[in-house]
């Protein structure tokens, strides 16, 4: 059965996603990679709003290829996510509940995922031009002058992601591993 949530994401949405499960998202998320991420965290620390609403929101850490004649978006692969984990722990006490990307977590991340009852998903690396046909309206929101890592409001439909780590700290990546080795 295809399973379909809706952002914004709120506790009891997060609480049941299971590690491993294969999620179609709808509904508006936003982009932002380390440059943005650097930048909203500065401008926190200064005592300013951050630019997008965090609270229930997705972050996918991605920067578009520009569009083509008729698309909305050109390729809108997933970046690797560690490069936003200096960050994301600050963004997850401010009320971001969910994170698309590629790639491993580090332990803080981790940590503050489980402490803030959040979601990390992946999308598939190399299918960006698959992943841009689910997007269905792009808003530039804040730091236009970062181009391809300005801050972006999505309108997906049935993006596809699996859940990397669930709530409780459940990791593919991890449990996927040990299944191998034995």
């Amino acid at each position: 059965m295809k399973k379909i949530i809706h952002t914004p994401l709120d506790n009891k949405i997060i609480e049941e996603l299971k590690s491993g499960e294969f999620v179609y998202i709808t509904g508006k998320i936003f982009t932002a990679r380390d440059a943005a991420h650097k930048r909203m965290i500065q401008e926190s620390e200064e005592g300013k709003e951050i630019p997008i609403p965090l609270e229930g929101n997705i972050i996918y850490y991605m920067g578009p290829s520009p569009a083509r004649d008729g698309q909305v978006i050109g390729s809108a692969g997933p970046t690797t996510s560690y490069r936003m984990d200096s960050y994301t722990p600050q963004l997850l006490n401010k009320g971001l509940k969910g994170m698309i990307g590629k790639g491993v977590r580090t332990e803080p991340v981790v940590n503050s995922i489980i402490e803030n009852k959040c979601v990390y998903f992946a999308a598939i690396g190399g299918a960006g031009a698959l992943l841009s046909e689910h997007i269905k309206n792009v808003k530039t929101i804040a730091y236009n002058d970062l181009g391809t890592e300005a801050i972006r409001e999505l309108t997906v439909e049935e993006f596809p992601v699996v859940v990397v780590l669930d709530s409780e700290g459940n990791n593919l990546y991890k449990i996927e591993k040990s299944k191998y080795r034995k």
